[in-house]
Order: structure tokens, then C-alpha cells, then sequence
């Protein structure tokens, strides 16, 4: 929906300080409410500098230095860390001059990071098993957040963080941008406001990954804290293919890394693009705060090798307002929206509307069955969604945090989101149909519950993060 005025500096402190009363803390920058000048802009750090790093959060940034600033960096891997250190200072030093941008500080551990009280907000762009933790602790530690999807490795850790964030106050962005870009948000506009009817059927596309080989045991680079970029997951041999490139040449140190198809740290594509396809069905049904109620999933798995998240898949998933939602990699890249009056279609890409009457091409980002759903716009007495400013996903969390208000994509979305990709990965991990309460969120049989979670290797995880929480 529209977005509502941003409140006072009195009235947010007010609200600030009740939160302050349950145990978080208040930290609130006198920065966040002066000029853009260097010293009043959002201080940002960046945790995790790898390939999504540098393609998204970097460059989302780094476009708004009118806002906010890069202040530090933090990786596991100190080649990394040198590489996004010299993209910072060399960015700035081209953008706004060496004597408005006096460096860029360094970490190898984000929870130095979260202790450094002159930083406002982080971006967290770590493999998916580092994403809940760190999120929860810069909550506590008083940071805005940006979150890349997926929001969580499990059910109950995702359900952990969103609470958490929700408590603490703070300004939380998931790095679902779909949200922000405009066809998406016009496809859910006019499917909300009934131009398809009733929706009876959603057909959606995700890509599949291919499985790999076995892989022999390496020796851990000294560059890399390999114990710490497990994490709360089990311990494992260290080889190339299971973290991220170690390559000399510095553009394919940031090729796709072998730790997307592991399912130590992910679910595969069903979280990896599904937390994007899913999340924009949902705000087309108004279900951001639920899921679905049942899926029936078959997966093909790898026998072999390394590399064992789902390949070729197929899901059906039924939602208490009556629609059928189907995923498979055979569908093209997108969503299909099936109701009573007609279709929609929506996917990635600049959006130019056509006119095959006139002997033009459809849109191949935005199609209907009849053009005229498409052409008659939303009228200004009908509903509209969040729209992001200039449909920039990262200068809406950077205007959300200069005005205290929810960005287009707060945590509950964002961990609803991933958890209905993690139900329908629980029937292809089983073999069989589920049952879901979306309310309460569980299972109907003690098998499937036994999925929402998994066992956290000390001392990290959530449930550390809760423990240490409770002790005070």
C-alpha cells in the first residue's frame, strides 16, 4: 500500500524508546536525520563482498552517494575484502573526490562490524546458511539491515530473525527487488484489483541446477576462515567447489560459486529464485503473511558428486483462497497468472508497452490475454501498492531509514516468502504430499516438522544468538 508520512524526529524517538524498554537497544545517529553532507550521511558497511555483493549491493549503493556512504567492508576471505576495499575507495575517489571520502575500514569478522557504533545500516550478502544469524545480531547491535533472499537456511530460524527484527524496531529491506521493479508491481496492482477476475491458477518458472562431480579433499586457503564460513552448519572438508573461486584472475574470483548447489547451505532453486517468484505472487494475492496449506513436489536429486540440491522438479501448491500454484523448470522464467476473465504474464526485463494490433510485438516482460488490462492503469481511487522512489530497490531502504518508515520488503514478507519455497523443498526431499498452517506455522505429521529445523553447530546459529538473548 502507499506509504504512510514519515513521523516526527520527537515522534520517533518516543517509539525508539519503548522498543528501548523490551531490552533492544535504541541507537539512532543524529546523522540519519541531517544534510547529505559527509558527515550526516547513512554510514554503511558491507558484510559478505562476493559476486551478489558486487552485482547488487555495491552498485545500489553506490548510486545513492548523495545518502549514504560505504564506511567498511567485512569477508571471510581476505582477498575479497582487499579486492572490495579497492572497489570502495576507487568508486568514491571517481564520484565525489578524495577529500570527501577518507577511506574504507576492513573486517574479517562482521561481529567487529556490528560493534562499530559510527556504522548505521549493513548489507548482508552472505551464502544463504550466514543470512538469519548476522541479520539478528544487527538488529540487536541497533543497525538497519539489508538482507539478501533467501531469508533463512530453515523454517524456524527465519521465524527466530523476523521476530527478532520486528522487536528491535529497526529499518529491514529483503533483497526481494522484484518488488521495486515496476512490471511487477503494476502485475500485482491490476491482478489485486480484480482486472483478471478471480485467480484460479499460477504457473511459475525457475531455473534448475545441474549436479557436478566428487570433488577431492584441498587445503584451506590461508587467505579464507574456512570453521567460520561454515558456521552453524556441519563440518566438512574444505575444496574449491564447495565455497566460492580462488581464482588468480580477479573477475572469475567472482563466478558463480559451487556452494549455491550444496544443500549444506541452501535449498537450491526453489529458495534461490522461488524466494523472488513466490514473494511476487503472494503481493499479486494479498498473502505476504501466509502460504500455501498444501504442496505436492517431485525433485530428481544427484547420486553423486558434490553438488546435491534438486535438479528437474515439478510442485503443486494449493493456498486457502482457492489458487493452484505450479513451479517447474519446464515453464519459461516468470509467473502466469490464470483467472476467471483472462492471463497475465511477468517477468524480468525492461517493460515498453505494445500493440500487436498494430503490428508491434506483445511485451515479452509484461502480457495479457487482452492488451486493455495492461493500457486502462490504475485508477487514483483504487488501491496501490509501495512504490519504490525511481523503482530502485536499495534507495527504498535508504529512504526508509532517512525516514523511519517500512520499505517495500520488511522481514515478515520476506520469511514468508522463503518459508513456503521450504515447504514445497520438504515434499521433494519426502517424496510426498504436506500438509501446512501457515498460522502456526507447521506441519501435519511429526516427519515434515522434523524439517523445520536443522542441528546448529556451536557456537554459532540462532539459537545461540536467542540463548546468549535470554541471559541478558
Amino acid at each position: 500500500m502507499r506509504q504512510p508520512p514519515a513521523p516526527s524526529r520527537r515522534e520517533f524517538l518516543s517509539r525508539t524508546a519503548a522498543v528501548g524498554a523490551l531490552g533492544f537497544p535504541t541507537i539512532v545517529p543524529a546523522r540519519v536525520f541531517g544534510a547529505a553532507a559527509p558527515s550526516n550521511l547513512i554510514q554503511v558497511a558491507q558484510i559478505g563482498c562476493g559476486r551478489i555483493a558486487r552485482g547488487s549491493e555495491f552498485p545500489g549503493v553506490f548510486r545513492r552517494s548523495d545518502l549514504a556512504r560505504f564506511t567498511a567492508v567485512c569477508d571471510l576471505d581476505t582477498v575479497r575484502l582487499e579486492d572490495a576495499k579497492s572497489l570502495v575507495e576507487s568508486t568514491y575517489g571517481r564520484k565525489v573526490g578524495k577529500d570527501q571520502f577518507t577511506g574504507v575500514k576492513t573486517y574479517r569478522d562482521y561481529r567487529e562490524v556490528l560493534a562499530d557504533k559510527s556504522i548505521d545500516a549493513v548489507c548482508i550478502s552472505t551464502p544463504d546458511h550466514w543470512h538469519a544469524q548476522p541479520a539478528m545480531e544487527a538488529a540487536l547491535a541497533g543497525k538497519d539491515i539489508y538482507l539478501q533472499k533467501p531469508a533463512s537456511l530453515t523454517i524456524a530460524e527465519g521465524r527466530q530473525m523476523a521476530d527478532v527484527v520486528k522487536r528491535s524496531g529497526r529499518i529491514f529491506q529483503q533483497g526481494s527487488q522484484q518488488r521495486s521493479e515496476f512490471q511487477f508491481r503494476y502485475a500485482c496492482e491490476l491482478i489485486r484489483n480484480g482486472r483478471l477476475g478471480r485467480i484460479t491458477e499460477i504457473y511459475i518458472g525457475l531455473p534448475e541446477d545441474p549436479g557436478g562431480d566428487d570433488e577431492p579433499e584441498m587445503p584451506v586457503p590461508g587467505n579464507l576462515n574456512y570453521d567460520m564460513w561454515l558456521g552453524s552448519t556441519p563440518k566438512v572438508y574444505y575444496t574449491e567447489k564447495r565455497v566460492h573461486p580462488q581464482a588468480a584472475e580477479p573477475r572469475a574470483r567472482y563466478n558463480r560459486p559451487g556452494w549455491l548447489r550444496c544443500e549444506q547451505f541452501g535449498a537450491g532453486m526453489i529458495t534461490g529464485w522461488g524466494a523472488h517468484h513466490i514473494d511476487t505472487a503472494h503481493v499479486a494475492m494479498g498473502t505476504e503473511h501466509s502460504g500455501p496449506i498444501e504442496a505436492l513436489a517431485t525433485a530428481e536429486f544427484p547420486k553423486k558428486g558434490l553438488w546435491d540440491v534438486h535438479g528437474p522438479y515439478h510442485v503443486r501448491m494449493q493456498y486457502a483462497n482457492g489458487v493452484t500454484m505450479y513451479l517447474s523448470e519446464k515453464y519459461p522464467t516468470g509467473l502466469k497468472f490464470i483467472g476467471e476473465e483472462g492471463w497475465l504474464w511477468v517477468t524480468r526485463g525492461k517493460y515498453q508497452l505494445s500493440d500487436s494490433a498494430a503490428g508491434k510485438p506483445r511485451s515479452t516482460v509484461l502480457d495479457a490475454s487482452n492488451l486493455n488490462i495492461l493500457r486502462n492503469g490504475i485508477k487514483d481511487n483504487e488501491p496501490h501498492l509501495h512504490a519504490s522512489p525511481e523503482n530502485d530497490h536499495h534507495l527504498d531502504w535508504l529512504t526508509a531509514i532517512r525516514n523511519r518508515t517500512q520499505p517495500v520488503a520488511p522481514v515478515e514478507d520476506g520469511h514468508r516468502s522463503c518459508s513456503a519455497c521450504l515447504v514445497a523443498h520438504a515434499s521433494m526431499k519426502l517424496g510426498r504430499a504436506v500438509k501446512w498452517d501457515p498460522g502456526k506455522e507447521q506441519f501435519g505429521d511429526a516427519e515434515a516438522n522434523r524439517m523445520l529445523a536443522r542441528e546448529q553447530r556451536a557456537p554459532y546459529g540462532t539459537a545461540h544468538v536467542l540463548a546468549k538473548l535470554s541471559k541478558g
